[in-house]
């Protein structure tokens, strides 16, 4: 299933550019799945229009300049929680004292926490704070980024949240998912009825997706179950967290009722992994919240072999994952769960853009959206894309823009 088309994503506030711009000899281009080295890009409105040899580059009216860079398709990070507000520092205190997270939000804290805050902080706020976020992202080369609500757990507090989400769109484009089943509020046995029910009917015109956190101390398979088909029935593309703290079967659910996504993994079975396989259901690998909860790694390897996808998100939260680095958790994915700096690369690009049901998105191809990220490789290395995830984190874009649209320029050399 895909996500309609309307992700709130246009460039606002950025001036229309309907011209032409080639971005002339990139030392190397990463297409999405693969490098490639002696090629120019020419962008039309807001397509990739041709790709080929830099000495048959045809003309343009705008022209960039390359040259000793690693031209990327713009990043697209799909889980991330970055609506939110207040604090939870005392939290990670906690943890590193030896409190784990399931016993936090056992006792009334984690996510908990942060639901008190956001009902209390206004919508403009909210939506000034994640705007605030989502400009970090961008100069990091991110050009489209899903948010999710679920610290609000009533009806107005989940709309609040995907009405900033919304609102805070500017250059970076905003996919809205609905997760109200984030957290089951204390004392509320019915609180399903409540998500299936007046919050689904709140939220569902203001997400293009449903996501639930399935897992001990949260939602069981049989509630997973029924908020997915819920949220099927009412349009929206279906996403699930599986199998993180424990093994539930929701991943192989997930693939069942056709899921985009399945997210977490650490502790998924092979039938799970077969069931994403047999669906081609993209598992979205967050590393950040992995090394911060102290979690073992998903299975790559299995799911390598069996032919699953593998996307990255940060998970962008200030509990669990607190990193907004798309690059460097694409990085963390390599050092501390086994994939290839190449399978990294693809995880922030055309296989994070697969699990959004975006295949126009993450790819550097003729007819893809002219999403694009300039970067330069650290100081003294060759300008090959996999030095990006070699060096965790901090990487900074020369130049970005989003169909088309130049959103950023840190240097008047390049164009």
């Amino acid at each position: 299933m895909r996500p309609p088309a309307d992700t709130t994503g246009a460039p606002a506030g950025a001036s229309a550019f309907d011209g032409s711009t080639l971005v002339r000899a990139p030392e190397s281009v990463w297409t999405g799945t693969s490098a490639r080295v002696g090629v120019s890009v020419l962008v039309e409105g807001d397509r990739i229009a041709w790709i080929g040899p830099d000495a048959d580059a045809p003309r343009a009216d705008r022209v960039v300049d390359g040259r000793g860079r690693i031209l990327l398709p713009g990043l697209v990070d799909p889980h991330t929680h970055t609506v939110h507000a207040g604090s939870r520092v005392d939290e990670f205190a906690r943890r590193l004292s030896g409190a784990t997270y399931t016993e936090i939000l056992e006792a009334g804290g984690g996510i908990h926490a942060t639901v008190r805050a956001v009902r209390d902080t206004d919508e403009a706020e909210l939506a000034r704070l994640t705007r605030m976020r989502l400009d970090g992202m961008l100069a990091g080369g991110v050009t489209t980024v899903e948010i999710k609500s679920g610290y609000g757990l009533t009806p107005a507090d989940e709309a609040k949240m995907l009405r900033a989400a919304r609102a805070a769109r500017g250059p970076v484009e905003v996919v809205p998912t609905f997760l109200g089943a984030h957290a089951r509020p204390p004392g509320r046995p019915d609180y399903v009825d409540e998500v299936v029910g007046p919050q689904l009917d709140a939220c569902r015109a203001l997400a293009v997706g449903i996501d639930v956190y399935c897992d001990r101390g949260a939602f069981t398979i049989d509630e997973t179950e029924r908020i997915l088909r819920a949220g099927r029935d009412a349009g929206l593309a279906l996403h699930v967290h599986a199998e993180q703290v424990t093994h539930t079967g929701a991943a192989a659910l997930a693939a069942s009722l056709g899921a985009l996504s399945a997210d977490h993994l650490e502790r998924i079975d092979d039938a799970g992994i077969r069931a994403m396989a047999d669906a081609g259901t993209v598992a979205v690998l967050l590393p950040g919240a992995m090394l911060v909860l102290r979690d073992p790694p998903p299975p790559v390897g299995r799911l390598r072999a069996a032919g699953v996808r593998m996307a990255i998100g940060t998970d962008f939260n200030p509990g669990s994952s607190p990193i907004r680095d798309l690059l460097g958790c694409a990085g963390l994915a390599c050092v501390t769960m086994g994939l290839t700096a190449e399978e990294a690369l693809a995880g922030v690009t055309a296989h994070a853009a697969d699990a959004l049901g975006r295949p126009d998105l993450g790819r550097i191809e003729v007819g893809a959206h002219a999403d694009l990220a300039l970067f330069a490789p650290p100081a003294g290395e060759a300008a090959d894309p996999r030095v990006l995830v070699q060096y965790l984190g901090g990487h900074v874009a020369d130049w970005v823009c989003k169909g088309g649209v130049p959103v950023r320029c840190a240097s008047a050399a390049i164009g």
